[in-house]
């Protein structure tokens, strides 16, 4: 961990940044707050900083582009205080139960993030965000363990059931073998989303994998906005269509700049 004076290089990174002279992910502004503050927050239960910060607004994208009806301020009185605010509308109970397996998926990773990436990491991930499910449980879905039945997304289809197991041990072979880059998360991601391992909540197991190796990586981590879902599906696509992550990678980098200047405020004085 660097112990250089964090407004110190904070200052130095912007100055590059506004130079244009190197991209976000080459400092380590974003992976000193993301460990040692998320960390020491967690272990103190402090809401109100940091960590409650990223709790909060990756929660609220990462399942609002899965279709999650509750708002940003919502999904903060819901971590804050475990209750909804009065709402003349009714709370999906599905949104409610998934956004609190997000945020144990959160601690969980947190919890993890001195082991390596490994099949069964990825299914404790999967284990916290969806066993409180109680639509997928009444559905038959296998919680914290691969599919069961097939799945497609949108028009394209996916790795068999049967297959999974197989496919997800050769991709990590691969993966944990590679120099760790954006464009090698790109990769993982995209061929991970289209093995497509559970019944469910394969993008949101997906970017807390993107969100975590980041974090083990010294990369400057990112989260994609639910407001970029157009173009993050598109990027999706462009890996089925062609093998090429240069739009994923590009998107990864303009999020990372995202992130920065919403945690700038946890470096006032």
């Amino acid at each position: 961990m660097h112990t250089m004076n964090i407004k110190l290089l904070f200052n130095h990174i912007q100055d590059n940044i506004n130079n244009k002279k190197a991209y976000i992910h080459e400092y380590f502004i974003i992976y000193t707050l993301s460990i040692k503050t998320l960390q020491i927050e967690y272990t103190k239960h402090e809401r109100s900083g940091i960590y409650g910060f990223i709790q909060v607004l990756m929660a609220y994208n990462s399942n609002k582009i899965e279709g999650s009806t509750l708002t940003e301020e919502q999904t903060a009185s819901l971590f804050d205080t475990g209750v909804l605010p009065k709402s003349e509308d009714y709370y999906r109970a599905k949104d409610v139960e998934e956004m609190n397996g997000h945020f144990l998926m959160f601690n969980k990773m947190l919890d993890t993030l001195d082991l390596e990436l490994t099949e069964e990491l990825i299914k404790a991930f999967h284990y916290e965000l969806k066993s409180g499910v109680f639509e997928n449980r009444a559905n038959g879905y296998a919680i914290g363990d691969y599919k069961k039945r097939p799945n497609m997304i949108g028009i394209y289809e996916t790795v068999l059931p049967n297959q999974v197991s197989d496919e997800m041990s050769q991709l990590l072979a691969w993966y944990n073998n590679q120099d760790i880059s954006l464009e090698i998360l790109a990769e993982f991601h995209t061929r991970y989303e289209s093995i497509h391992p559970f019944q469910d909540g394969n993008g949101r197991t997906g970017r807390m994998i993107l969100f975590r190796e980041c974090l083990y990586h010294g990369i400057a981590p990112f989260i994609i906005e639910d407001a970029n879902r157009p173009e993050y599906l598109d990027a999706l696509n462009s890996y089925h269509q062609g093998k090429d992550v240069t739009a994923l990678t590009s998107l990864f980098q303009k999020e990372q700049e995202y992130y920065w200047n919403r945690c700038q405020y946890f470096l006032a004085e």
